[in-house]
């Protein structure tokens, strides 16, 4: 685990299963804590399903694209319960999304050395891999050499960011109807199976805050706020008025 204490600003990670309302509490968390001082914000979840529909309203090959993506992540998922290696297309598309996701860390990690309070929406998790925020390929799986070739690299860069521990981690809890009517876009089976691994994340043993995300969003906030103050507290940081 990385000692950031005395090398980096704080961080504070929102995480939560799809319509547990995490980029909405992540930008009025934002607004607030810069009250402590200068403050970004990153998100780094994968966002296969973001990019993916975001493909599909591009005209003409976008409805194609979107599509690809869609089939070639979850394919991936399906090899993975079956304990085989995916085929060559559904690891590069995957591992592709991986790397992106590791720039945005890095940048995350240099905004924190800058000084700038960071407050993420999502964040990497090896508890469960091939699932959530974690890694996408088994390393463990039987099949292509090269496949758990990606799979061993791309474990190892879930490593390097999980070694690096939230200040605090807020996690946003929310029931599977409250979910499913937030998010209709989403598969209920996938949101179902979120919802169940959510209270079991870890995060290398970073402090974390319950908050039932399905009360009213100023109950929400004021629950994030109240265990926000207390680590930044715990930093040394003052909060000044706006």
């Amino acid at each position: 685990m990385q000692d950031n204490r005395t090398t980096l600003s704080p961080l504070i990670a929102i995480i939560g299963c799809d319509g547990s309302g995490k980029s909405t509490v992540s930008e009025q968390m934002l607004e607030w804590v810069r009250g402590y001082g200068p403050a970004a914000t990153a998100h780094l979840g994968k966002q296969s399903g973001n990019v993916g529909r975001a493909l599909t309203r591009l005209p003409i090959v976008g409805g194609l694209f979107g599509r690809l993506i869609e089939r070639k992540v979850y394919k991936v998922r399906q090899f993975n319960r079956e304990n085989k290696t995916p085929k060559i297309l559904p690891a590069l598309i995957v591992v592709a999304f991986t790397i992106r996701r590791l720039l945005r860390f890095r940048r995350m990690l240099a905004m924190r050395k800058q000084g700038l309070i960071v407050v993420t929406d999502r964040y990497p998790q090896l508890d469960f891999p091939n699932a959530y925020d974690g890694p996408s390929l088994s390393t463990t799986a039987q099949g292509s050499c090269f496949i758990l070739w990606l799979a061993r690299r791309e474990h190892a860069a879930f490593e390097w960011m999980t070694s690096y521990r939230p200040d605090l981690v807020i996690r946003l809890n929310v029931d599977i109807d409250t979910a499913c009517a937030r998010k209709p876009d989403h598969k209920r089976e996938l949101l179902s199976e979120k919802i169940a691994i959510t209270p079991k994340l870890k995060f290398n043993g970073a402090p974390i805050v319950e908050i039932d995300s399905t009360r009213p969003l100023a109950e929400v906030l004021a629950a994030a706020q109240a265990a926000v103050a207390e680590t930044m507290a715990a930093r040394g940081y003052t909060r000044k008025a706006l």
